[in-house]
């Protein structure tokens, strides 16, 4: 009698694929990876009692990011989101303005535009970056926008478009260019969503440093961390002042009196962040070493299966492969959830893209272009383990035995 043997399924190859590369689990999808010294900048701020809204750190943390990224100015903040609601404002944002930001994204590039009592405004995604599609996005805007007075005004609400936001996906480069291109015909103020790519460059430039403004995020699941942190990166030296007053409560300095000549945040990062975060700077060349070889060897493991491929950094550009992604071809996208079921099994962490802005409830009702491939792009992708710390230590021991 001939035994017929079950054909593997989808889900139990892309298990298969993942565990060639990371191991069984339980893996997680992104995890700090504390390597450096940050244990001994954390103990100097306990030591010294500078744990708090000053210190050494948070200079020092700003002058490294600018450093690092090209940046004429860095200015740390208590998160991303906060670092974008500030640049939202800067960059002239007013209540009752609409804001033009990818559907594609996470919840905070909307939350950051509503801070503001602005609207936000839904754009489409292109595939080869997963960031907001400039061509698409201008033949939207000369259809539904006109400019009265310098501003670009949408017909429909009567609503300035003040700005726009391009949010690099994963670490990969938007088409800024592109989007500086629209930026100028249309009157708008670019501002960087680049929280997820610190480390990434586009044609040699590191994101975040094109627009009026970038923000970047240090959040715990970040490709360095501060705990909890964010930071503003402007080339303008008066933005960059007034980003800083805003944040610190904005105090007029005086030795002992309180003075506060406008509405400010408490958005300042504690000494203690910055001290983790000036500790993980001086490790992040290896950790994005690290993450271009997990990448590098998720595409070899995922190169023979069908209907499917791991997202590569945009033609041009260098990403620091922040989440590896997973996109599925488009006849397949209904087996999803059975992936993300088998995996997380398996004690592998798998996650989806984020649902799509506009469907969530506080945003049904904003404007929105057709979203065709941002909703193909949301069937279609999954974040799989992605944490340095999984090929990191394996690497320094192989340059040390050098």
């Amino acid at each position: 009698m001939n035994v017929v043997l079950a054909q593997p399924t989808l889900a139990s190859q892309i298990v298969e694929a993942i565990q060639s590369v990371v191991g069984s689990g339980p893996v997680a999808l992104h995890e700090p990876l504390f390597a450096g010294n940050e244990w001994s900048y954390v103990k100097e701020c306990l030591d010294t009692g500078w744990v708090s809204s000053v210190g050494k750190f948070v200079d020092r943390f700003e002058y490294d990011l600018a450093a690092f990224t090209g940046a004429k100015h860095a200015v740390a903040v208590v998160n991303g989101t906060a670092a974008l609601h500030v640049a939202l404002r800067l960059a002239g944002v007013q209540p009752n303005d609409e804001v033009l930001i990818p559907a594609l994204t996470f919840v905070a590039t909307a939350n950051a535009v509503a801070y503001c009592s602005a609207t936000p405004h839904f754009v489409d995604s292109e595939e080869c970056t997963l960031g907001l599609a400039p061509q698409a996005l201008r033949g939207y805007l000369q259809d539904i926008t006109e400019i009265r007075n310098g501003l670009c005004v949408n017909r429909a609400t009567g609503r300035v478009i003040r700005a726009m936001v391009s949010m690099h996906t994963f670490g990969h480069p938007v088409d800024i260019e592109g989007a500086l291109s629209v930026a100028r015909d249309f009157k708008l103020a670019l501002v960087e969503d680049a929280a997820e790519s610190l480390g990434s460059y586009y044609h040699g430039q590191h994101t975040g440093t094109f627009g009026l403004m970038g923000t970047l995020s240090f959040n715990g699941n970040k490709t360095i961390t501060t705990g909890g942190g964010g930071a503003i990166l402007t080339n303008d030296s008066e933005l960059a002042r007034h980003a800083k007053h805003l944040t610190t409560t904005a105090k007029v300095y005086h030795r002992w009196d309180f003075v506060h000549n406008e509405i400010g945040y408490n958005y300042r990062l504690p000494n203690i962040n910055a001290a983790l975060g000036c500790a993980q700077l001086e490790q992040l060349p290896d950790f994005l070493k690290a993450k271009r070889e997990i990448f590098e060897r998720y595409q070899n493991a995922f190169a023979n299966l069908a209907q499917m491929h791991i997202v590569a950094e945009p033609e041009g550009c260098q990403s620091n492969y922040w989440l590896q992604a997973l996109l599925l071809d488009e006849p397949v996208a209904t087996q999803r959830d059975a992936i993300l079921e088998a995996t997380n099994n398996v004690g592998l962490m798998t996650r989806p893209v984020w649902t799509l802005m506009h469907r969530l409830e506080p945003y049904r009702v904003c404007p929105k272009m057709e979203l065709p491939v941002a909703e193909s792009l949301e069937r279609r992708l999954i974040n799989i383990p992605s944490s340095a710390n999984l090929l990191y230590k394996k690497l320094a021991c192989s340059e040390s035995a050098k």
